[in-house]
């Protein structure tokens, strides 16, 4: 990091670059000058004390003389060897503050229903624990700490951390931590027995016949579940379906959770599709048809369905995990199967994959016969 003897002068010379710098002053260890990308330029001192390392913005360079910021940040380096706790200065931004900035910028780049879920996280979560805290102070104990406390709701503080960490990188961008002082870098999330469930041809035979014995009386309800099971689609994709995407044979998403995208049909998907009565704008058109059925819909009729077919432990996500595992054993490839299930990468469906592993025993097996002769 370049060091100079800070002067009004040569502050003023600093010109601002595509990413925020730092310039550190050579007459007072731990203290400089960060120009911002958008021009701004903030004094800060950055040292080690204690065995802990401390970053903490001084004041602004348009409002605040350099010698003043010199003797200021001095003043603030003593108070950190005395052990005292050192002045908040104007530039000391509570961490909600930043919070709500890094939640309006998200805003536009998150879907509705992940900023909503996100936003949960961060009042319930996050806030009790760093709510009142200057973000520059908070280093990668505090954190330990704050994800350690969260040990009684295990998939809470991991849906937690990654939006703390979102946080901490808006509070880097704006010049109010250090770059690649990210606090929640190295916290290993917790070990969680996967979720996922994969049906078996019986158990697939079971739930074909269970939704036949209630298509007369169900038959919206049990539309919706096949067409789960035979696109691999996601539940609110085929819940919030009009009649103007289907269309050529393929449903055209106007968005979806990785965004518009083509869901290719196979005949007897088309066979249901072509089979419902078209009374509105909406396949599962609300009994008003003005929009969507609600998500509870169905779940009543979902409840009764797995428990007369003996599949009491599998839930209608398992129907999309269901659709990849098959498409698997028929030896379509991953990445058929990653453009099937609408995945932006390959390595996302991998986790729907399990399968493969009793594939590789068969073919061992199958293999070791051949060899032994």
């Amino acid at each position: 990091m370049p060091r100079i003897t800070l002067t009004p002068s040569r502050i003023a010379a600093l010109k601002p670059r595509a990413r925020a710098y730092d310039i550190r002053d050579d007459k007072l260890p731990g203290f400089g000058v960060r120009i911002m990308a958008g021009g701004a330029t903030r004094y800060f001192i950055h040292s080690q004390t204690r065995g802990k390392r401390v970053w903490q913005i001084v004041g602004n360079a348009d409002s605040l003389d350099v010698d003043e910021a010199r003797s200021r940040a001095a003043a603030m380096q003593a108070a950190l060897r005395r052990g005292a706790e050192i002045p908040s200065s104007d530039g000391d931004a509570l961490f909600e503050t930043v919070a709500r900035t890094a939640f309006r910028r998200h805003e536009r780049l998150w879907k509705a229903g992940t900023f909503k879920v996100n936003s949960s996280y961060l009042d319930n979560q996050i806030l009790p624990r760093f709510g009142g805290c200057p973000i520059a102070r908070i280093d990668h104990a505090d954190v330990r700490r704050w994800f350690a406390s969260l040990r009684a709701t295990p998939a809470a503080a991991d849906r937690s951390l990654p939006v703390l960490s979102v946080i901490m990188r808006e509070a880097e961008r704006l010049g109010l931590r250090p770059e690649g002082s990210n606090p929640c870098r190295g916290i290993r999330r917790n070990r969680r027995k996967g979720r996922e469930r994969f049906l078996c041809e019986d158990e697939i035979r079971r739930l074909s016949a269970t939704l036949k014995a209630h298509a007369d009386r169900r038959p919206q309800e049990v539309a919706f579940i096949r067409l789960l099971l035979l696109t691999g689609s996601r539940r609110n994709e085929i819940l919030t379906l009009r009649w103007s995407d289907y269309r050529e044979g393929h449903l055209h998403l106007r968005d979806s959770k990785t965004g518009p995208r083509t869901v290719w049909l196979s005949q007897p998907a088309r066979t249901i599709l072509d089979s419902l009565e078209r009374k509105g704008a909406w396949v599962f058109g609300s009994s008003r048809n003005v929009g969507p059925r609600s998500t509870h819909w169905l779940e009543t009729l979902w409840m009764r369905v797995r428990a007369e077919a003996g599949l009491a432990d599998v839930r209608l996500h398992d129907l999309r995990h269901t659709h990849a595992s098959v498409a698997l054993k028929q030896g379509v490839t991953v990445l058929a199967i990653s453009r099937l299930l609408g995945h932006r990468k390959a390595e996302t469906t991998l986790k729907y994959t399990h399968p493969a592993d009793a594939m590789v025993r068969d073919a061992t097996e199958t293999v070791g016969a051949v060899l032994e002769g």
